[in-house]
């Protein structure tokens, strides 16, 4: 017992050594760099204007980079880290000032944002990188937590490295405050309060990251608690909680989502063709799957489809068949149809023509065994037989290696031909063939 005592003793003092950070913190100058970075004035409020109107530059176009770049620029984190410092440390003065230069700053952007989308020529038809700030999940509360938790720490440390550029990336608070921007531009209030409500997680949850990590590395407090404010503690309280429910309701119906389109494609994928049917198009709207196949289902089919599909993970009352709907869709489906059949028939035809190409190319040069040999004996008697190949030999060029075409002629004979004889049965072949690189060789039959 004593021996697992020890061991657990040992395990406890390597994990205190690995994650002990008294040493690296100066909680001092952590403070100080905080109530500075709330500060909005002069080139802040400007640099604050440029990384708006990049991001909402790199949103308008869907460009990634572009709005990774101005997430690192933005000076937004600033009077959130000092929101809430001030609650950790009963710093009002700090509280008031980090809350009007959040409002400042808030304010100047969706200005500013909503300007650009007012004055932007570029109308995108499909402005993904905009929707997707515009439903909120759980998953963004985690981001918004465990990103404001690095950045507290960081701000936290003697010695400052990256981990704030990797905070402003994840975390993501100018995205949404283009897009709130966006919204007001175009009366969209669906993309206005959607975007808001993102900015609104992203704030509270660095915000509340910020206090705990700070009251946790016991930052000096400027004041003691009161009933009041212990009294705004419980309301902040029901407000966090409403804030986190429709995130949570989201998630859940994103995952649910989510397992509907894995579990249709799926079943798709697996019935695609289908007796003397397929799949033509499938769409999914609120929970149910409209699968649409073109040609012959019996009930027999019909009925293994629903359990298929019910196999898939799919509900047999969520899944709805049809057979030969094209509606609508008839004309661009039989276009589709003909202009592929036309398409393979053209590269069909193109096929053919190539293979023909090269069986008259193999034709023509096909050697006329028989009648070579017929007229070689008849000029040479003493000629037995004729062995004709095609083929390459190899030949040295300095360091490298040439691949040279040649055509062996192996010549029999009862008697060994003269070099003479075996010139001009050289001579007479290459005319013969129409080939230059005929070489002959005589092989006597005695020999």
């Amino acid at each position: 017992m004593a021996a697992k005592r020890s061991l657990w003793d040992y395990i406890k003092l390597q994990w205190h050594s690995i994650t002990r950070i008294g040493d690296e913190i100066d909680t001092e100058a952590a403070s100080e760099k905080i109530r500075h970075g709330i500060n909005v004035k002069g080139t802040t409020v400007w640099i604050l204007v440029c990384s708006i109107v990049i991001a909402s530059v790199g949103l308008n176009v869907n460009s990634i980079p572009v709005i990774i770049g101005a997430m690192l620029i933005s000076p937004l984190m600033g009077p959130i880290f000092g929101m809430g410092l001030s609650l950790s440390i009963n710093d009002r003065d700090l509280l008031v000032a980090a809350i009007r230069n959040f409002l400042v700053m808030v304010v100047v952007s969706l200005l500013a944002a909503t300007l650009y989308f007012l004055l932007t020529p570029l109308k995108l038809a499909n402005p993904s990188e905009l929707l997707a700030r515009t439903s909120p999940t759980i998953f963004d509360v985690f981001i918004a937590l465990f990103g404001g938790a690095a950045g507290i720490l960081e701000y936290s440390r003697k010695e400052r490295g990256t981990v704030l550029s990797g905070v402003a990336i994840a975390t993501a608070l100018m995205p949404p405050l283009c897009t709130a921007g966006f919204g007001l531009a175009g009366g969209n209030m669906h993309y206005f309060f959607g975007a808001l409500y993102l900015f609104l997680i992203n704030t509270v949850f660095i915000l509340i990251a910020t206090l705990v990590v700070t009251r946790s590395l016991k930052f000096q407090k400027v004041g003691e608690a009161d009933p009041h404010s212990r009294r705004w503690g419980t309301i902040s309280s029901f407000i966090l909680l409403a804030i986190i429910v429709p995130s949570v309701i989201s998630a859940i119906s994103m995952i649910r989502q989510n397992n509907i389109e894995r579990n249709v494609h799926d079943f798709i994928e697996e019935n695609k063709t289908f007796g003397n049917a397929y799949i033509y198009d499938y769409s999914i709207a609120g929970g149910t799957a409209k699968i649409l196949f073109a040609g012959e289902l019996s009930q027999g089919d019909l009925e293994y489809l629903q359990k298929a599909a019910e196999r898939h993970g799919i509900n047999p009352k969520k899944l709805d068949i049809s057979v030969n709907s094209f509606g609508a869709k008839a004309d661009e489906l039989l276009k589709g149809v003909y202009e592929k059949s036309e398409e393979a028939i053209a590269a069909r035809d193109a096929r053919i023509k190539e293979l023909e190409g090269e069986l008259q190319q193999a034709a023509g040069n096909a050697i006329p065994y028989t009648q070579i040999t017929k007229e070689l004996k008849y000029k040479y008697p003493s000629v037995s037989g004729l062995s004709l190949s095609r083929g390459s030999r190899m030949r040295m060029e300095g360091d490298s290696i040439a691949e040279v075409p040649v055509t062996n002629a192996l010549i029999q004979s009862a008697e060994a031909l003269s070099a003479e004889q075996l010139a001009e049965i050289t001579s007479w072949l290459r005319l013969r063939l129409s080939d230059s690189t005929v070489v002959a060789n005589n092989i006597v039959e005695n020999e």
